[in-house]
């Protein structure tokens, strides 16, 4: 078949250990600026220039199945830990190419130190088009490559201090597997990196209230907190999160996820409307029935 009738792709492999909110980031900046059929996640069973993983095989897989299932042109492929063993890159690239035109290989900037040392790197450096993701600390040694382009990437947060900030049970992206804690600290860092502020959370466990967790946010404006609720709705959807009703209004925006509720709320709002002197005093039990709020 020749190469021209193939679905083109980019091929990012990696440890994933685990996958985080950088590598989401890396997937989701890659569709946006590249002309794709599909976006092939390769997880290693091991890295050639690593002794072991934190998590299992299966562990790596299935969390990268849960966190890259953001666009339907991303596929997770288990090539490499079907073989069992350390696979290069070289070889993976031969796999793919049967079926596809392999335009692209997505590599952190951390790689590019040693990148030389890959098994047959110049064979793979005129096969495809590198997408260097950059890194913090990390400096672009562009003559090395044939061809490349730069994806910019913000988030910057290792597989280890992620190994190091949150439990193994939280990395589960299904809430069954969350408590209703981790659920909405996950909510706050999500939020925090959309830019809202002055985040909050108010543990409700003790009384009796509509809801066991209270997140308040401010937002930019009201048009930040609609925009906020709907960046919400699809990262945490499909993570299992039931979105029971989302009510905006001119300066305040609540979604209502049963047993967390989420204000998203202009500064303005907040002040007017005391919202932490509330929540406060109904967690000091001073209120004797609930109040929706």
């Amino acid at each position: 078949m020749l190469k021209d009738n193939l679905n083109t792709i980019a091929l990012f492999g990696g440890s994933f250990d685990p996958p985080h909110l950088g590598h989401k980031t890396i997937v989701e900046k890659t569709l946006e600026v590249l002309d794709i059929h599909k976006l092939v996640v390769v997880p290693t069973f091991l890295n050639p220039f690593k002794q072991d993983s934190h998590f299992t095989t299966e562990e790596r897989f299935a969390l990268s199945k849960e966190l890259f299932s953001i666009d339907e042109r991303v596929l997770v492929d288990d090539y490499e830990i079907r073989q069992g063993k350390p696979t290069p890159t070289v070889e993976t690239l031969r796999y793919f190419q049967k079926n596809y035109n392999v335009a692209y290989i997505i590599i952190g900037a951390d790689n590019l130190e040693n990148i030389e040392k890959w098994k047959e790197f110049e064979y793979l450096n005129t096969q495809v088009t590198w997408l260097v993701a950059t890194r913090a600390g990390y400096e672009i040694q562009s003559n090395k490559l044939r061809d490349f382009k730069l994806l910019t990437i913000e988030v910057d947060m290792s597989s280890t201090e992620i190994r190091n900030k949150i439990t193994k049970e939280s990395l589960y992206m299904s809430i069954n597997e969350m408590s209703v804690q981790d659920r909405a600290e996950r909510i706050v860092t999500f939020l925090d990196d959309k830019k809202a502020d002055e985040l909050e959370v108010f543990n409700l466990d003790e009384v009796d209230y509509i809801a066991k967790r209270v997140v308040i946010a401010n937002a930019i404006s009201s048009k930040h907190a609609a925009a906020l609720a709907d960046q919400l709705k699809k990262e945490l959807k499909p993570l299992g999160e039931e979105f029971l009703h989302v009510d905006e209004s001119d300066e305040w925006v609540v979604v209502d996820l049963g047993d967390i509720l989420i204000h998203l709320m202009t500064s303005e709002a907040r002040q007017t409307y005391s919202m932490e002197e509330f929540l406060v005093e109904l967690s000091a039990g001073k209120f004797s029935s609930p109040h929706i709020i």
